[in-house]
């Protein structure tokens, strides 16, 4: 979980540890949590780990192998962009915004002396954007390596995208989806490929919810969407490293990164967490470690790893499993959902966004 989502979840009038308890969620896994986190997610449980850390992973150039990262142009995204141009990776920057993508790029460009990096103005809530921008990537570009599913959004109240997606929805987990689904075929021509997506401990509170993905029901709480959204993503891997063996599928967990905005947006936490936060190279490590490192690959594919290591998708006795069939009837409403996007207007897709359901 990054620091802005971890922040959602505290307030200064909850008691000693400041967390909130958070609506339907039992209060045992709340504890293990975040016990785990302030043990595994901090700065010093980054340092930690790293002592078991083998330097030699990372040494390692990529020269002639292509890197598409989402969200790069800032925190763990720039981060990881930096790390693979420093090592010759051609970097396919996506960002949102053009003006700050192409300040990250010449700063990137200027400290790794690598000039093949590029910025794709891309917006992955909208649905339909991120699907024409994956299929002209497609006919320009011979080969990608590496897939890099990075970037993510908390709205706090409940808004639509263009196509009627709810946003966290359409960023988190259908743009990923779409952007993922959309380039497999380029992905596997291309030698040793890969696809790293950025999730988060929050997930673990969640178990896989197979109605109402648009969050119209009930009361709209953005921390608990996004979380949700973070456990579709780690149920997306694992059902991509299935049906697509050729490619090295992997989740991953940052840990609690601060990010630019942070400071700003949220004075009280940062202060209150002042030192303890990762810093964005830390948090971006494993992605890195992720892409780049042949020990990456010797892993199973479709595994959820911490720190370079895989860990388990669930708290011990939290009941968040989910079954086979309801794995299967959540990957159907996302298939249905693609091929709405693909095949109508805006106007029928919105009509038929209600119909996906099982």
């Amino acid at each position: 979980m990054r620091a802005s989502e971890f922040a959602s979840c505290l307030t200064g009038a909850a008691g000693a540890t400041g967390l909130t308890i958070i609506p339907n969620m039992s209060l045992y896994r709340d504890a293990i949590w975040f016990l785990n986190g302030i043990h595994h997610y901090t700065r010093k449980g980054y340092e930690a780990a790293a002592q078991n850390f083998e330097p030699k992973d990372l040494e390692v150039s990529v020269v002639g192998r292509s890197f598409m990262i989402t969200g790069a142009n800032s925190g763990i995204g720039k981060a990881a962009a930096m790390a693979i141009a420093k090592r010759g990776g051609t970097v396919h920057m996506l960002c949102r915004n053009k003006e700050r993508a192409e300040e990250a790029q010449s700063d990137i460009i200027s400290q790794s002396g690598n000039t093949e990096v590029y910025v794709h103005v891309v917006d992955m809530c909208q649905t339909r954007k991120v699907l024409e921008f994956a299929e002209a990537f497609k006919k320009q570009h011979a080969s990608l390596h590496v897939l890099i599913n990075n970037a993510g959004c908390m709205v706090h109240k409940r808004e639509l995208n263009s196509e009627g997606l709810e946003k966290n929805f359409a960023t988190n987990t259908m743009g990923v989806y779409i952007l993922t689904q959309t380039l497999v075929p380029l992905l596997q021509k291309s030698r040793d490929p890969r696809v790293i997506t950025v999730s988060s401990g929050g997930m673990l509170v969640q178990k896989l919810r197979v109605v109402d993905l648009q969050s119209e029901k009930g009361h709209f709480d953005a921390v608990m969407v996004y979380a949700q959204n973070k456990r579709q993503q780690v149920v997306l891997t694992e059902h991509w490293a299935t049906a697509n063996p050729v490619i090295h599928f992997s989740v991953m967990h940052p840990g609690w990164v601060e990010t630019p905005a942070v400071s700003s947006s949220m004075p009280e936490f940062h202060r209150m967490m002042q030192g303890r936060l990762r810093t964005a190279e830390q948090g971006a490590d494993t992605v890195v470690w992720l892409a780049l490192s042949r020990a990456a690959v010797r892993k199973r594919s479709g595994q959820f790893f911490q720190d370079r290591k895989p860990v388990p998708t669930h708290l011990p006795l939290a009941w968040t499993h989910s079954s086979h069939h309801e794995v299967q009837t959540f990957i159907t409403q996302m298939e249905t959902l693609a091929q709405a996007v693909q095949s109508k207007p805006d106007e029928e897709f919105k009509d038929s966004v209600e119909l996906c359901g099982p």
